[in-house]
């Protein structure tokens, strides 16, 4: 099979900018109490709904969100597509799984999963494979898993041809949250919960609106 550009670019983009990219957002959850707090009501929905549950962060990078989840006493692994960023996470948080792997092709059979983490990692999903990729984590997620997606507000695409000083090609997919609402509901998910914020003013990310959604996998 003929893997698509844009897996392709990301996991070559990111492996090259692992380190610098690691260093630059390394604070990113100590400076937003906003997102914090939508990771703080996943994982209470979570172990409430499913105490002993496991849980998958997909796109987990250098694992920053994967390791404060497990912090707050989730059982959670991380997945990325990018080998070098594994690699990191790995050695950063030696007491957490940390494997490579493509969020549209999750090595996790049907209904194993109690939630899944999708934070900022949607982005370099080309907008007409948003709907597999969710029909993936229908798959994978039991009746009434919880999903958490963090993703920026918008309906344009972000170009970067270097990135950290290295030749890269990586695009950044804007979402509007109406959108991505629509869509989980065409692949059986409900949202139950929904915040936008305003660009945190200490963040290296780009200066746009911020949304995060926790939805439910209907029966």
């Amino acid at each position: 099979m003929v893997e698509s550009s844009h897996l392709r670019d990301t996991r070559s983009g990111y492996d090259a900018i692992a380190l610098p990219y690691d260093a630059t957002f390394r604070a990113e959850l100590a400076d937003s109490p906003l997102d914090r707090a939508m990771l703080a009501g996943f994982a209470e929905l979570v172990t409430g709904r499913h105490p002993d549950g496991r849980l998958v962060e997909v796109g987990s990078g250098p694992g920053h969100v994967t390791a404060h989840l497990h912090g707050l006493g989730l059982e959670i692994r991380g997945v990325d597509l990018s080998p070098a960023m594994v690699e990191l996470a790995r050695r950063e948080h030696p007491g957490i799984t940390f494997d490579a792997g493509e969020m549209g092709a999750l090595d996790a059979s049907d209904g194993s999963l109690a939630g899944l983490v999708a934070w900022y990692s949607i982005i370099h999903v080309p907008p007409a494979r948003l709907p597999a990729v969710f029909t993936e984590f229908h798959r994978v997620l039991v009746d009434g898993g919880l999903l958490l997606l963090g993703f920026q507000v918008g309906d344009d695409v972000l170009h970067f041809d270097e990135a950290f000083g290295h030749q890269v090609s990586l695009d950044f997919h804007r979402l509007e949250p109406a959108t991505v609402t629509a869509l989980l509901d065409e692949a059986g998910f409900e949202v139950i919960a929904q915040l936008v914020r305003a660009p945190a003013p200490a963040s290296a990310a780009t200066k746009i609106p911020q949304a995060s959604l926790i939805a439910r996998k209907r029966p």
